[in-house]
C-alpha cells in the first residue's frame, strides 16, 4: 500500500510539473487562482480586443473581481455579452462574484475583459501582462497568451 501511495504521489507531481501544466498558465494569490488567461488575435485595424480566463476561489469567503488594468489599450474593463430579444448585446458588467469554493468563468459570449483603444493589434503567439484587482485578495498580475483570431478557448489543440 505504501508503494502505491508513493507511486501515486510521483505521478501527481509529474503531471503538475510537466511542461503542459506550466503552459496551462495558472497564477495564484492567496485563495484565488486564475487559470489559462487568453485573448484572441485581432485584425490590424481593430481598436478593441477581449481576454478570457477561469478564476477559482479555494477559500471559505467569496471574493469579487473589481477591475482590470493593462497597458495594451487606452481603457480596459469587465464586460458581459448577453442575448436580449434575439440580439447579442455587450455592456460593462461591474464586479464579478467569485463564490467561496467556486469559480467564475470569463469566456466568449459571457463575461470577459474588454480592451478599448488597442495600441497595437494582438498577434497570435504573443503574450501581454494584465493586472486583476480583487476586493479581498488584492492585485494579481497574469500573463495573457494570444490565440488565433476566432479562437473559442485558450487550449492549443493538435489534430
Amino acid at each position: 500500500m505504501k508503494k502505491l501511495r508513493i507511486l501515486l504521489a510521483m505521478l501527481v507531481a509529474a503531471v503538475w510539473l510537466s511542461p503542459a501544466a506550466a503552459m496551462a498558465g495558472e497564477f495564484k494569490l492567496g485563495d484565488i487562482a486564475v487559470v489559462q488567461p487568453w485573448a484572441r488575435a485581432t485584425p490590424k485595424l481593430a481598436k478593441t480586443g477581449a481576454a478570457f480566463m477561469t478564476i477559482r476561489n479555494t477559500g471559505g469567503e467569496a471574493d469579487r473581481l473589481l477591475a482590470v488594468r493593462g497597458a495594451i489599450s487606452k481603457k480596459a474593463g469587465i464586460h458581459q455579452s448577453m442575448m436580449e430579444a434575439g440580439i447579442m448585446k455587450m455592456r460593462p458588467a461591474g464586479a464579478i462574484e467569485v463564490p467561496a469554493g467556486g469559480m467564475a468563468m470569463l469566456k466568449p459570449g459571457g463575461y470577459h475583459v474588454m480592451f478599448m483603444g488597442l495600441h497595437a493589434p494582438l498577434q497570435e503567439g504573443a503574450s501581454f501582462p494584465l493586472t486583476l484587482v480583487f476586493e479581498k485578495a488584492g492585485e494579481l498580475r497574469v500573463d495573457v497568451m494570444v490565440m488565433k483570431i476566432g479562437a473559442r478557448s485558450g487550449m492549443k489543440m493538435k489534430h
